[in-house]
């Protein structure tokens, strides 16, 4: 079975979040895992499968993860993840 890879740029359309916020959620380490091959980014198909099956949600409360010292607020939307930092 062949690996599917797709750029950035194609997972910005599939998510409609701009490439500079992916950018911050891998410095971040938010999102869907990724792979980096001779300084080219790519995102396999199966990570983000595994990344949105993560996101599943039963209802529309928040989820709260700790990120360190800083809390992340995470809210999530079929293909759409929010997040915002906590005071």
């Amino acid at each position: 079975m062949d690996t599917i890879h797709v750029t950035p740029k194609q997972l910005t359309d599939c998510w409609a979040v701009s490439e500079s916020t992916l950018e911050r959620w891998r410095s971040e380490g938010i999102g869907s895992v990724f792979l980096k091959l001779k300084g080219q980014v790519r995102y396999r198909i199966v990570d983000i499968e595994a990344f949105e099956e993560s996101c599943l949600a039963s209802s529309t409360k928040s989820v709260f993860y700790n990120y360190g010292a800083q809390a992340i607020e995470v809210l999530w939307l079929p293909h759409l993840t929010f997040s915002r930092t906590v005071e």
